[in-house]
């Protein structure tokens, strides 16, 4: 009877440990399969969210290719809205310069009249207002041209004592009427640059430091420092604030509130939209009430050397009893040239208003000189005016053309042709030294 009951305690022991192991598996079996489920859900759970974030992203991406496509649309109008000011201006520019530098060869025959102390006086007035109104539509078409992506540059050797020289006669008056002392260092440095933006340059920084110089003086040099030549404009002026420095080159940007100093804050802005667009470094050093150094970074030309021309000596031996041809359409202009060329430089002028009209003076005496305005009427320029001219003589006569569209291409056309290319307003000085130099 024991054994039986130890056997069956056995059995009943076997089968306990065999249950628990049953009960252990079905527990683990158990927690695999929540665990698989558990994972099964957060993957379900994933994958709505990642669809979510597709959606969203999709949405984000077609609303970024609708901006992008507006501000295409924008970009091009707004491309197509400056190509039109460009080329109003462009346009323009004759317009509104004719009558400009009519007005100047007048008043500089004006003043070569004697005149009693009041006439004096409303001349340098007329003549300060002339010159303001000149500034302002250089910087309008110095800013509208700059900021066109098709600009191109006329880059040449410029010899600096040449610049120099008409600087100092541009700015002596401004500097002696505030008292100033205008100084420019002798030098026989030629850069290489586009000799009608690197004027531009200096008279703006020159014109800048008398302006805002009330004691002392401006001295303009230059300085090598190895392959550079720095153009330098040192001033003797209240200074400029380091915070300042930055802002003096945008727009409409003036030091002080002095209502005395004119201008409009152009200058600087042009400054230094030629300076990055020619790859001139521009940098300044000031110290309050000790004054301000512009520096402008020139590269030298292959010629470091130019003969320099006795201006003076060239405008009373060269000019006297010379023939000159005018060709110009403005009725004003040709009474201008004439007043300019006859009693100030005592040329002969003979004046017509088209090709065809220069053609058939030819039966008089040969013109020594022709002075051509590039836009003349019917599709008429002084191009064809001057090439007819040249042909009926057979010799390739001196010849200035005259012009207020800053184009390269007509830069381009007077280079292979041999003619000098002025720009309007004509200042009269500058007109009798650029002939003295075609006929000298």
């Amino acid at each position: 009877m024991l054994r039986e009951d130890d056997s069956a305690a056995r059995k009943v022991e076997k089968l306990t440990r065999i249950n628990q192991v049953l009960i252990d598996r079905i527990d683990r079996l158990e927690e695999s399969r929540g665990s698989a489920w558990s994972m099964f859900q957060a993957a379900v759970a994933l994958e709505q969210e990642v669809l979510t974030r597709t959606r969203q992203l999709e949405q984000a991406m077609a609303d970024l290719s609708q901006r992008n496509r507006e501000l295409a649309v924008a970009r091009a109008a707004a491309e197509e809205a400056n190509r039109s000011k460009t080329r109003f201006l462009r346009a323009a520019s004759h317009d509104l310069l004719q009558p400009l530098s009519a007005a100047r060869l007048f008043l500089s025959a004006l003043t070569d009249t004697p005149m009693d102390p009041q006439q004096l006086e409303l001349t340098d007035r007329l003549s300060g207002a002339f010159e303001s109104v000149e500034q302002l539509m250089h910087a309008v078409l110095d800013i509208s041209r700059l900021d066109s992506q098709r600009i191109e540059f006329n880059r040449q050797p410029v010899p600096l004592h040449d610049l120099f020289r008409k600087l100092a006669a541009e700015y002596a008056p401004l500097a002696e009427a505030k008292n100033l002392k205008l100084s420019f260092v002798q030098t026989d440095a030629v850069v290489e640059s586009d000799p009608v933006f690197l004027r531009r340059i200096a008279q703006n920084l020159i014109s800048n430091a008398i302006k805002y110089t009330s004691r002392g003086g401006v001295v303009v040099g230059v300085r090598r420092q190895r392959n550079t030549c720095w153009l330098c404009i040192y001033d003797t002026g209240a200074g400029i604030p380091a915070v300042d420095r930055n802002r003096i080159f945008e727009e409409f940007q003036r030091l002080g509130h002095d209502s005395g100093t004119p201008g409009m804050g152009l200058g600087l802005s042009i400054v230094r939209r030629a300076c990055n667009k020619l790859g001139h470094p521009i940098s300044l050093n000031s110290e309050a009430m000790r004054g301000t150094v512009f520096k402008v970074g020139l590269p030298p030309a292959e010629s470091d050397h130019c003969p320099r021309p006795a201006v003076k000596d060239l405008l009373t031996t060269t000019l006297r009893g010379r023939v000159a041809l005018i060709i110009e359409n403005d009725e004003a202009m040709r009474r201008g040239y004439e007043l300019t060329l006859q009693d100030h430089l005592g040329m002969v002028a003979r004046l017509c208003g088209s090709t065809a009209e220069a053609v058939a003076t030819m039966g008089e005496e040969p013109p020594e000189v022709i002075i051509a305005d590039y836009h003349l009427e019917h599709g008429d320029t002084g191009v064809a005016a001057i090439e007819a001219l040249r042909s009926r003589l057979n010799q390739p006569v001196p010849a200035i053309m005259v012009t207020a569209h800053r184009d390269p291409d007509i830069a381009r056309t007077c280079a292979a042709m041999g003619v000098h290319l002025m720009e309007k307003p004509l200042r009269p000085s500058e007109l009798g030294e650029t002939l003295a130099r075609v006929l000298g």
